[in-house]
């Protein structure tokens, strides 16, 4: 069995770092792979590490319809089993229908729960044999946009709980980002983008400043919207307590010392955010937003509010932030929740049964 993924998205944002895990444990079980990613992309620099097969193809996005030619002449010449498409930013779009075009099966993986345009997803999903949801709310959102329920399947993205055990301690963490000892540290790592919710965050702020004068909020990520909210905090005069802290690869070796992570996203297909925060025994407050409530158990390892609520949401955050028995128990809920239903095990065998159920 040769598998062929590709993954066209240029950061080692959640998705690709999935990918890398699935390459990892399909090897494990002695599936040929290869990986076609853009030459430029931080995925192929990271696989460079492993035992892996990595092709480049030039892709510069959704409106590079010339992929399509590119990537099925090279499919025509390896004749791999089946394709197995990974990413948006125009992979889903024509790496299916390359693959259709030589006559390989398809697989789309969908990780995020924002509807289709109605003539795009009919065009983009008709070319593919199945179509993996990472939640249960995206398996909901692809059969609104007329995916038939007999195409789809759920496997859930994980984590490897032991990778997120910090080993910065948290003098080192408090240092690194110019914080004091009696601070209460609040983190988002989000792209900024709208659909993050990083507006509502910023509102739910000046509520939480007021309640807890010691409360820090450090923004984790980078995105369009990067300057709207830097101006929103500066009109706010939120500059004393909330940094921007750019976009960290290193996120896993400090994220367990900070005291809470929110995440206060309007749409969301899982939140690989979350199972790490919970792994590394940190308390959430999330939007009940997409499969957010998949991720996390509520009332036990986070605290969930309606979405676009700044209110709930500051009220969530100043409940945790003034108790530290409340933190801990919660934190400790999460390691033990993720460790139990998150594992790469888990995901790889729920990607390795679609395959399965194409090729026999």
């Amino acid at each position: 069995m040769h598998i062929v993924h590709l993954e066209t998205g240029r950061h080692l944002y959640g998705g690709a770092r999935q990918v890398l895990m699935l390459l990892d444990g399909l090897a494990q079980k002695g599936i040929q792979t290869t990986l076609v990613c853009p030459p430029d992309s931080a995925v192929s620099t990271a696989v460079d590490t492993r035992a892996i097969n990595v092709v480049t193809l030039p892709m510069r996005g959704d409106l590079d319809v010339s992929f399509a030619g590119r990537f099925s002449r090279w499919l025509k010449q390896s004749q791999p089993d089946l394709v197995h498409v990974h990413s948006r930013r125009g992979a889903d779009l024509w790496g299916g229908r390359a693959a259709h075009r030589v006559g390989v099966p398809a697989v789309l993986t969908r990780r995020v729960d924002n509807p289709e345009l109605p003539l795009l997803g009919a065009l983009k999903y008709r070319v593919y044999k199945r179509v993996i949801a990472i939640s249960e709310a995206i398996r909901q959102q692809l059969i609104m946009d007329g995916v038939g329920a007999e195409r789809i399947r759920v496997v859930r993205s994980v984590i490897q709980p032991e990778d997120c055990q910090p080993d910065w301690s948290r003098g080192q963490f408090l240092e690194a980002f110019g914080l004091a000892k009696e601070h209460k540290v609040v983190v988002c790592a989000a792209q900024f983008i709208s659909r993050k919710g990083h507006t509502d965050l910023l509102e739910a702020w000046l509520a939480v400043v007021k309640a807890c004068p010691q409360a820090r909020l450090v923004l984790l990520g980078q995105g369009p919207e990067e300057q709207t909210l830097r101006a929103a905090v500066q009109q706010a005069g939120l500059e004393s307590t909330v940094q921007f802290a750019g976009f960290r690869k290193d996120l896993r070796h400090f994220l367990g010392r900070a005291d809470v992570l929110v995440h206060p996203a309007l749409k969301e297909g899982l939140g690989i955010c979350l199972l790490e925060a919970q792994a590394a025994s940190v308390p959430v407050v999330a939007s009940r937003a997409g499969g957010i409530p998949e991720a996390v158990s509520e009332q036990d390892s986070a605290l969930l509010v309606p979405p676009g609520n700044p209110a709930a949401l500051a009220e969530a955050l100043c409940l945790l932030l003034v108790d530290s028995d409340l933190r801990a128990r919660m934190g400790a809920a999460g390691f033990t929740y993720v460790s139990q239903n998150f594992s790469p095990e888990v995901m790889v065998s729920g990607n390795l049964d679609v395959y399965q159920e194409l090729l026999g």
